[in-house]
């Protein structure tokens, strides 16, 4: 059934990799989380690593909004199922705004997952070698596409009073609001590798001191309650939330997935999920799927439990 989710929602993007989004947007949930908001996370395409952090940072499953794998047409209705009840709802996005599949336009673009769910946007911009130039660089993504709303900016990387100074002068020229600065500081940042964080649980101890420290920088240089005054501004989302249940139900005369277990028939079965520092890569999605077909969904770690969990009838 089509309804109309009221949610404050801000979609957290950047003009490239490496701006710091993930750091921004991670410690914006950790700190509207620490003034008691239940805060939905969720990250624009495929990638498993950030939405730990964001899970860490906030008590909540990190949801992934991939319009490549699902199509366009789901991003919504996954959207709406992971916030439900909440209280606000922080998009990360996926490399630059306007970036998305190769040679397919604006295919799983942060600026598409935008548009689809109406959202505001902020940009973080990484000022550290640029003056009166950023307001020319805000200017052009904020004019690029005129359905994507860009409401206001955060400076990251900002080397001194002076030169915040000039930025901010810049930016008011241009007419685009200054939601944060951040300064140069070691705490606004995250370990890395090739494939980009290095997993929360690789580093759970560090990790939490990771997001606490975001948490201090966000809170110290970005002006939450206009942040949070631009959520607002957000309409009214007309879609079907997303359902485990329904997601089981063939459609147009396709098979569906079988439900593990008829309901009252008894115990459910047990799907042992592997889990731990090895196995981390994977969506809250496919545990509530196999929970809404019946099963028991538990979790194991390979690398430390020397059985599988007891009356375990299935593996993942």
């Amino acid at each position: 059934m089509v309804t109309s989710l009221h949610i404050p929602r801000l979609v957290i993007a950047a003009p490239s990799s490496g701006s710091g989004k993930t750091t921004v947007a991670t410690g914006l949930m950790a700190a509207f989380t620490e003034r008691g908001l239940a805060v939905s996370p969720h990250k624009a395409g495929p990638d498993y690593i950030d939405p730990g952090y964001h899970a860490l940072a906030t008590g909540r499953p990190g949801r992934n909004l991939d319009a490549f794998m699902c199509g366009p047409d789901l991003v919504a209705p996954l959207f709406a199922h992971g916030a439900a009840g909440c209280d606000l709802a922080l998009v990360e996005g996926v490399m630059g705004l306007y970036d998305g599949a190769a040679g397919r336009g604006e295919l799983a673009s942060t600026a598409q997952v935008a548009k689809l769910l109406r959202a505001p946007v902020v940009l973080v911009v990484d000022a550290s070698s640029q003056s009166r130039s950023v307001a020319a660089l805000v200017h052009g993504f904020a004019s690029f596409d005129p359905q994507v709303r860009l409401g206001g900016v955060i400076l990251n990387k900002v080397g001194s009073d002076r030169h915040e100074a000039m930025l901010r002068e810049a930016l008011e020229e241009a007419g685009m609001p200054v939601l944060g600065v951040l300064r140069r500081a070691p705490q606004v940042a995250a370990p890395s590798r090739h494939l980009g964080l290095v997993p929360v649980a690789e580093r759970r101890s560090d990790a939490v001191s990771s997001v606490s420290a975001l948490a201090d920088q966000v809170r110290a240089g970005c002006d939450l309650e206009a942040l949070m005054a631009l959520a607002r501004t957000a309409p009214a989302l007309e879609c079907e939330p997303w359902s485990p249940k329904g997601a089981l139900v063939p459609r147009d005369g396709h098979d569906g997935p079988q439900a593990l277990a008829a309901p009252g028939a008894g115990p459910r079965p047990v799907i042992a999920v592997a889990g731990g520092p090895a196995f981390t890569f994977s969506y809250a999605e496919h545990a509530e799927l196999l929970t809404a077909a019946g099963a028991e969904v538990v979790t194991f770690d390979p690398l430390r439990d020397e059985a599988l969990p007891d009356a375990a009838t299935g593996l993942v």
